[in-house]
């Protein structure tokens, strides 16, 4: 069903918050008459931070005015001549408006359409049997959607009762005006002959004490008043500590942890939108209440009353300061992460937004952000508040750039699009640390004005480049699982077996029970320091060179599942003993990093054994494909367990060479491995080097008369 269709149905607080996404920039009526054709564009295709992607987004704003003025065209009587006015009218604006600046509009509809689908999504959550068909994250929804309501409600109470209690001030006021004016009529007495005084000044005694009695009174009342306003405001700052960590400690966090594993092949993060809305209501409920707590002090200040409430209220007033410096601290953050490995005199980008800029004014002044890079340790001391920022670690080009509120979404943020590491200085390194274990961050920013106040807010979180020393083995498999799939861009990712096979390697083990490895844990050094068994790399420039193998010449096969790759010798034997002669399958080698090599069951005069070839490697690719090497090969029949070899790999072949128009030969490289026993290693290991070198030979035969051993005809 339309999104629109869906939105229409909303009801309460949805329905209001779908209104309030229209108005001038992009009226309703738009998205009514338009609905179908606005739902069908690809604006997601877009991206906002490319100032290339222009011409895209100008083609969809003339596009939509095009929309527009055919549907007023197509108006007809007496309704249809007012709507036809109101639509030309609406084309001419929204190409006033966006004429200059395209982008805005497709950053506008992609924040209408999210909205709409969230606000559909919710009310469909909602409407749904409570139990096993609500999901987790909808019942979390809901249960910070009651806390803001709860939250609401608390501020409304406190509102009221600080009116009520300003009222009652008020008037107590006027009453202690009134005893201040009977006490200067009780003076005055003291002028007069003394039968006058002696006749007024009983009255005006008597109510002198009505008066000063009801101000023992009102004054204790009001006293209480205070004290009952304190205690409120203390319940909803608890209240809004609870829903703020949820907010920042939960479900930011979690957005931020999704966006580290993005970069790492994990899928997106997902967008902001409803981080910020919640944000944005943090925001103004602590904003309220910080105005309540400073009206009940000028109301102190006004009438002094002895008491604790001096206290209490300098306790509020710190307390609030405290979430809402929280609160914009932890919402300054990076939306768009700069590269993770950065070369020098390399344009690359970064985008920062301040995700309650919006509720909080902070746009009204637009504020500024520097860019600076900073060692480790600048890092580390710089979270605990140690001066290191006179220490250079680099210089930044392009590294300032002023935050732009975009009105139609609400959002305030900076994009950095052309920053450039000029320079960069390296610290002596430790121990066995790498070049490449040299650590630095980008260090943004920037001053916020809050409330009047010139406030710097420093964001404080984990301890930067924080590496544990060992992780679990199952924790570094879904790693390695996910970050697989992302560089091989593949659905097909690592299985249970492979799983094994990884760890066996890991951890040298011979186990092929699973459950041997899920308390397992693996250090950095056996990741990335310390060689395998027997070789000259470690685990990790095994594995990564098996993913740069796949990443660029052997992607389609993987995907069809003709690899199995992740097999050892031993186990490649076991499995083609049972097969019939001619059947090969495809393995990574132990022994090379970013090869693969070619087992296969055949007769040896004697008996049968498993041969295998030498790994090839990208270099070989580079000359002859994988597919044309198997098909070359007329003792390859069955790829394991028994698929005929055309039918995976014969829609890779390359195609026969054309014929010659002009009376020569064309010569087709073609890999032939020699029978002979003198080839075979100890192992059954063929060694092409030793056969047909290709990139050797090629040169030699090609100076040589056409031979049997090269296909071509004369044209």
């Amino acid at each position: 069903m339309a999104v629109w269709i869906q939105a229409q149905q909303l009801q309460g607080d949805a329905l209001h918050q779908m209104q309030s996404l229209y108005g001038q920039h992009f009226p309703i009526e738009v998205r009514h008459y338009l609905s179908q054709w606005i739902e069908g564009q690809l604006w997601d295709a877009i991206d906002l931070e490319n100032p290339q992607e222009e011409f895209k987004a100008k083609r969809l704003l003339d596009s939509l005015i095009q929309e527009l003025q055919n549907k007023a065209e197509h108006q007809v009587g007496e309704d249809g001549f007012l709507l036809k006015i109101k639509l030309g009218h609406y084309a001419n604006q929204l190409k006033s408006t966006y004429d200059r600046c395209p982008l805005e509009l497709v950053r506008c509809i992609k924040h209408i359409l999210y909205t709409e689908q969230r606000l559909v999504r919710e009310a469909t959550n909602s409407s749904s049997p409570v139990g096993g068909m609500m999901d987790s994250m909808s019942q979390k929804y809901q249960q910070i959607n009651q806390a803001f309501e709860e939250l609401r409600l608390l501020t409304q109470d406190t509102e009221n009762d600080l009116r009520k209690l300003q009222h009652n001030q008020e008037y107590f006021i006027i009453q202690y005006q009134e005893s201040l004016r009977i006490q200067a009529q009780l003076t005055s007495l003291a002028t007069l002959p003394p039968a006058d005084r002696q006749l007024r000044e009983p009255a005006l005694l008597s109510k002198r004490a009505t008066v000063e009695a009801w101000l023992t009174r009102e004054a204790n009342t009001l006293q209480k008043y205070r004290l009952d306003l304190a205690e409120k405001h203390q319940k909803t700052l608890q209240l809004l500590r609870k829903q703020q960590t949820v907010i920042l400690d939960d479900e930011l966090i979690q957005w931020k942890r999704r966006q580290q594993l993005a970069g790492n092949g994990g899928p997106p993060e997902g967008g902001l939108d409803i981080l910020q809305s919640w944000c944005e209501k943090l925001a103004e409920t602590i904003w309220q209440n910080r105005q309540q707590i400073r009206r009940a002090e000028h109301l102190r200040q006004q009438l002094p009353i002895p008491g604790p409430i001096e206290e209490l209220l300098n306790e509020l007033n710190s307390t609030i300061t405290d979430i809402i410096s929280a609160l914009v601290t932890s919402t300054f953050i990076i939306e768009k992460q700069p590269p993770q490995v950065l070369k020098t005199q390399t344009k690359f980008a970064a985008t920062v937004r301040l995700l309650v800029g919006g509720k909080l004014n902070v746009h009204m002044n637009p504020p500024q952000v520097k860019a600076t890079i900073i060692s480790e340790q600048q890092a580390k001391a710089l979270l605990k508040n140690e001066n290191t920022r006179n220490d250079s670690s680099g210089e930044i080009l392009n590294n300032n750039c002023v935050m732009e509120y975009h009105q139609t979404t609400g959002t305030l943020s900076a994009h950095f699009r052309n920053m450039s590491l000029k320079r960069i200085k390296r610290s002596d390194r430790r121990g066995a640390e790498s070049v490449t274990e040299e650590k630095f961050t980008i260090l943004f920013e920037s001053q916020f004005s809050v409330g009047g106040n010139e406030l710097v807010f420093q964001v404080k979180g984990r301890v930067p480049f924080l590496v544990p020393d060992k992780v679990l083995w199952p924790q570094l498999y879904e790693a390695l699982n996910m970050k697989y799939k992302a560089e091989v861009q593949s659905n097909r990712g690592l299985s249970e077996e492979n799983l094994v096979f990884l760890a066996q390697k890991a951890f040298s083990s011979s186990s092929n029970n699973p459950d041997d490895y899920r308390n397992m844990t693996m250090t950095w050094s056996q990741f990335n320091r310390e060689s395998l068994p027997g070789r000259n790399f470690t685990f990790w420039q095994w594995f990564d060179g098996v993913m740069e193998l796949t990443k660029k010449h052997l992607k389609p096969h993987w995907n069809d599942g003709a690899i199995l790759g992740f097999v050892n010798k031993q186990q490649a034997q076991d499995m083609l003993m049972s097969k019939p002669n001619g059947t090969f399958l495809l393995r990574f080698s132990d022994s090379e990093i970013g090869g693969i090599t070619i087992a296969w069951v055949a007769e040896n005069p004697n008996k049968r054994m498993v041969w295998n070839l030498m790994p090839y490697t990208t270099k070989d690719f580079s000359i002859r494909s994988l597919a044309d090497r198997i098909s070359d090969l007329n003792h390859l029949l069955y790829l394991y367990p028994d698929r005929p070899k055309d039918e995976v790999f014969s829609k890779y072949y390359t195609p026969p060479l054309s014929k010659a128009v002009d009376g020569y030969v064309k010569p087709q490289i073609k890999q032939v491995v020699p029978e002979s026993d003198s080839m075979l290693d100890a192992d059954g290991e063929f060694d092409l080097d030793d056969t047909m070198d290709v990139a050797r030979h090629v040169e030699e035969l090609l100076r040589r008369p056409v031979e049997s051993q090269w296909g071509g005809q004369q044209s």
